[in-house]
Protein backbone atom coordinates (compact mmCIF):
# COMPACT_ATOMS: atom_id res chain seq x y z
CA UNK A 1 0.00 0.00 0.00
CA UNK A 2 2.59 2.54 0.92
CA UNK A 3 4.57 1.71 -2.51
CA UNK A 4 1.14 2.42 -4.50
CA UNK A 5 1.05 5.35 -2.54
CA UNK A 6 4.48 6.73 -3.22
CA UNK A 7 3.88 5.56 -7.25
CA UNK A 8 0.60 7.47 -6.90
CA UNK A 9 2.02 11.56 -5.32
CA UNK A 10 5.09 10.35 -7.88
CA UNK A 11 2.57 10.31 -10.64
CA UNK A 12 0.83 13.38 -9.18
CA UNK A 13 3.81 15.32 -9.22
CA UNK A 14 5.02 14.53 -12.95
CA UNK A 15 1.48 15.58 -14.18
CA UNK A 16 1.88 18.68 -12.27
CA UNK A 17 5.66 19.25 -13.41
CA UNK A 18 4.66 18.41 -17.27
CA UNK A 19 1.41 21.09 -17.02
CA UNK A 20 4.23 23.76 -16.23
CA UNK A 21 5.90 22.67 -19.30
CA UNK A 22 3.33 22.32 -21.79
CA UNK A 23 1.69 25.75 -20.64
CA UNK A 24 4.07 27.76 -21.08
CA UNK A 25 6.20 25.73 -23.76
CA UNK A 26 3.67 24.41 -26.03
CA UNK A 27 3.58 20.53 -26.96
CA UNK A 28 6.22 21.18 -29.69
CA UNK A 29 8.60 22.91 -27.28
CA UNK A 30 7.95 21.09 -23.87
CA UNK A 31 10.74 18.30 -23.74
CA UNK A 32 10.75 15.17 -20.95
CA UNK A 33 14.22 16.31 -19.88
CA UNK A 34 12.83 19.69 -18.87
CA UNK A 35 9.49 17.53 -16.96
CA UNK A 36 12.01 15.49 -15.51
CA UNK A 37 14.36 18.71 -14.27
CA UNK A 38 11.15 20.13 -12.96
CA UNK A 39 10.28 16.87 -10.69
CA UNK A 40 13.80 16.43 -9.87
CA UNK A 41 13.82 12.58 -11.04
CA UNK A 42 15.97 10.91 -13.95
CA UNK A 43 14.56 10.58 -17.57
CA UNK A 44 14.56 7.04 -17.13
CA UNK A 45 12.13 7.54 -13.75
CA UNK A 46 9.84 9.13 -15.49
CA UNK A 47 9.22 6.73 -18.21
CA UNK A 48 8.23 4.31 -15.47
CA UNK A 49 4.94 6.27 -15.00
CA UNK A 50 4.74 8.32 -18.40
CA UNK A 51 6.32 6.41 -21.87
CA UNK A 52 6.19 9.70 -24.24
CA UNK A 53 5.73 12.85 -24.03
CA UNK A 54 2.05 12.10 -25.83
CA UNK A 55 1.34 10.07 -22.79
CA UNK A 56 1.48 13.37 -20.46
CA UNK A 57 -0.58 15.51 -22.50
CA UNK A 58 -3.28 12.56 -22.98
CA UNK A 59 -3.34 12.15 -19.14
CA UNK A 60 -3.89 16.06 -18.89
CA UNK A 61 -6.47 16.28 -21.79
CA UNK A 62 -8.20 13.05 -19.98
CA UNK A 63 -8.18 14.81 -16.45
CA UNK A 64 -9.04 18.31 -17.83
CA UNK A 65 -12.46 16.60 -19.12
CA UNK A 66 -12.90 15.61 -15.70
CA UNK A 67 -12.88 18.37 -14.38
CA UNK A 68 -15.05 20.17 -17.20
CA UNK A 69 -17.49 17.36 -16.78
CA UNK A 70 -18.03 18.03 -12.87
CA UNK A 71 -18.09 21.79 -12.90
CA UNK A 72 -21.25 21.03 -15.84
CA UNK A 73 -22.87 18.29 -13.72
CA UNK A 74 -22.21 20.68 -10.34
CA UNK A 75 -23.76 23.55 -12.22
CA UNK A 76 -26.27 22.02 -14.54
CA UNK A 77 -29.13 20.60 -12.41
CA UNK A 78 -32.45 19.49 -13.26
CA UNK A 79 -34.15 23.06 -13.31
CA UNK A 80 -31.93 25.66 -13.82
CA UNK A 81 -31.79 28.50 -15.53
CA UNK A 82 -29.43 28.26 -19.02
CA UNK A 83 -28.45 31.70 -18.92
CA UNK A 84 -27.32 31.35 -14.91
CA UNK A 85 -25.76 27.78 -15.80
CA UNK A 86 -23.74 29.62 -18.16
CA UNK A 87 -22.59 32.86 -16.03
CA UNK A 88 -21.81 30.03 -12.83
CA UNK A 89 -19.74 27.83 -15.30
CA UNK A 90 -18.12 31.15 -17.23
CA UNK A 91 -17.16 31.84 -13.52
CA UNK A 92 -16.08 28.62 -12.20
CA UNK A 93 -13.91 28.15 -15.20
CA UNK A 94 -12.28 31.42 -15.06
CA UNK A 95 -11.35 30.97 -11.39
CA UNK A 96 -10.25 27.73 -12.27
CA UNK A 97 -7.82 28.85 -14.73
CA UNK A 98 -5.73 31.13 -12.92
CA UNK A 99 -5.62 28.71 -9.98
CA UNK A 100 -5.15 24.55 -12.15
CA UNK A 101 -2.19 24.72 -13.86
CA UNK A 102 -3.34 21.31 -15.58
CA UNK A 103 -6.35 22.96 -16.89
CA UNK A 104 -4.20 25.63 -18.37
CA UNK A 105 -1.98 23.31 -20.15
CA UNK A 106 -4.83 21.26 -21.48
CA UNK A 107 -6.45 24.17 -22.98
CA UNK A 108 -3.04 25.21 -24.76
CA UNK A 109 -2.54 21.63 -26.02
CA UNK A 110 -5.90 21.68 -27.39
CA UNK A 111 -5.10 25.28 -29.24
CA UNK A 112 -1.65 24.65 -30.25
CA UNK A 113 -1.11 24.60 -33.66
CA UNK A 114 1.39 22.76 -35.12
CA UNK A 115 3.11 22.28 -38.57
CA UNK A 116 -0.02 22.60 -41.30
CA UNK A 117 1.75 20.14 -42.93
CA UNK A 118 1.93 17.64 -40.12
CA UNK A 119 -0.82 16.09 -37.74
CA UNK A 120 -1.61 17.16 -34.83
CA UNK A 121 0.36 15.43 -31.94
CA UNK A 122 -2.30 14.30 -29.94
CA UNK A 123 -4.75 13.01 -32.81
CA UNK A 124 -3.12 10.69 -34.93
CA UNK A 125 -4.64 9.41 -37.90
CA UNK A 126 -6.57 6.47 -37.04
CA UNK A 127 -9.90 4.89 -38.66
CA UNK A 128 -11.96 5.56 -35.07
CA UNK A 129 -12.78 8.91 -34.32
CA UNK A 130 -10.70 11.28 -32.00
CA UNK A 131 -12.36 11.84 -28.74
CA UNK A 132 -13.01 15.54 -28.57
CA UNK A 133 -10.56 17.73 -26.42
CA UNK A 134 -11.08 19.82 -23.59
CA UNK A 135 -11.45 22.63 -25.85
CA UNK A 136 -13.87 21.02 -28.37
CA UNK A 137 -15.83 19.92 -25.15
CA UNK A 138 -16.24 23.53 -23.56
CA UNK A 139 -16.96 25.16 -26.48
CA UNK A 140 -19.99 22.20 -27.34
CA UNK A 141 -21.00 23.24 -23.89
CA UNK A 142 -21.46 26.83 -23.74
CA UNK A 143 -22.91 27.05 -27.61
CA UNK A 144 -25.77 24.65 -26.04
CA UNK A 145 -26.14 26.55 -23.12
CA UNK A 146 -26.65 29.73 -25.13
CA UNK A 147 -29.15 28.84 -27.00
CA UNK A 148 -31.41 27.40 -24.42
CA UNK A 149 -30.80 30.38 -22.50
CA UNK A 150 -32.30 32.37 -25.96
CA UNK A 151 -35.16 29.73 -26.07
CA UNK A 152 -35.83 30.42 -22.19
CA UNK A 153 -35.84 34.42 -23.20
CA UNK A 154 -32.94 35.31 -20.74
CA UNK A 155 -30.33 36.15 -23.71
CA UNK A 156 -30.20 38.09 -26.63
CA UNK A 157 -30.57 36.54 -30.24
CA UNK A 158 -26.91 36.58 -30.96
CA UNK A 159 -24.89 33.74 -33.05
CA UNK A 160 -24.23 31.33 -30.21
CA UNK A 161 -21.33 30.03 -32.31
CA UNK A 162 -19.58 33.20 -32.14
CA UNK A 163 -20.45 34.32 -28.27
CA UNK A 164 -18.96 31.02 -27.05
CA UNK A 165 -15.94 31.93 -29.27
CA UNK A 166 -15.53 35.06 -27.92
CA UNK A 167 -16.02 33.86 -24.28
CA UNK A 168 -13.10 30.66 -25.30
CA UNK A 169 -10.62 33.37 -26.43
CA UNK A 170 -10.74 35.55 -23.50
CA UNK A 171 -10.31 32.64 -20.89
CA UNK A 172 -7.70 31.14 -22.64
CA UNK A 173 -5.83 34.42 -22.52
CA UNK A 174 -7.52 36.08 -19.13
CA UNK A 175 -4.35 33.91 -17.07
CA UNK A 176 -1.78 35.88 -18.56
CA UNK A 177 -3.14 39.07 -18.46
CA UNK A 178 -3.71 41.99 -15.38
CA UNK A 179 -7.24 42.74 -14.94
CA UNK A 180 -6.07 45.94 -13.17
CA UNK A 181 -8.22 47.86 -10.92
CA UNK A 182 -11.19 44.31 -10.52
CA UNK A 183 -8.59 42.35 -10.00
CA UNK A 184 -6.92 44.91 -7.21
CA UNK A 185 -10.55 44.47 -5.72
CA UNK A 186 -10.26 40.73 -4.91
CA UNK A 187 -12.40 38.48 -6.05
CA UNK A 188 -15.45 39.95 -6.08
CA UNK A 189 -14.00 42.54 -8.80
CA UNK A 190 -12.86 39.54 -10.58
CA UNK A 191 -16.02 37.85 -10.70
CA UNK A 192 -17.70 41.68 -11.63
CA UNK A 193 -15.49 41.79 -14.76
CA UNK A 194 -16.48 38.25 -15.99
CA UNK A 195 -20.58 39.60 -15.36
CA UNK A 196 -19.21 42.21 -17.31
CA UNK A 197 -18.03 40.96 -20.55
CA UNK A 198 -21.24 38.08 -20.18
CA UNK A 199 -23.53 41.19 -20.02
CA UNK A 200 -21.86 42.42 -23.26
CA UNK A 201 -21.79 39.29 -25.11
CA UNK A 202 -25.48 37.71 -24.30
CA UNK A 203 -27.55 41.25 -23.26
CA UNK A 204 -27.04 44.56 -23.91
CA UNK A 205 -29.53 47.25 -25.67
CA UNK A 206 -31.25 44.72 -27.41
CA UNK A 207 -31.38 42.13 -24.75
CA UNK A 208 -34.10 39.90 -25.04
CA UNK A 209 -37.38 39.88 -22.57
CA UNK A 210 -38.46 36.88 -21.03
CA UNK A 211 -42.26 35.59 -22.29
CA UNK A 212 -44.82 37.28 -20.28
CA UNK A 213 -42.30 39.78 -18.15
CA UNK A 214 -43.15 43.40 -17.62
CA UNK A 215 -41.29 45.84 -20.50
CA UNK A 216 -39.56 48.68 -18.16
CA UNK A 217 -41.12 52.13 -19.16
CA UNK A 218 -39.28 54.63 -20.55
Amino acid sequence: MMKQERARRTREKVLDAAAEEFSTQGYSRATLNAVAQRTGMTKGALYGHFPSKRALAGALMSHSRRVWDEMRLTRDVPGAEAAAVLEGLVLDLAHRLKEDVRLRAALRLATDIPDPAQPHPLRPPSPAPAPPDIFEDVQRGLVALIRRAQGEGGMAPRPPELVAQLLLAVLHGAPHVSFGQPEAAGPAGYDAAWRLLLEALTGGADRAVPVGAAVPSA
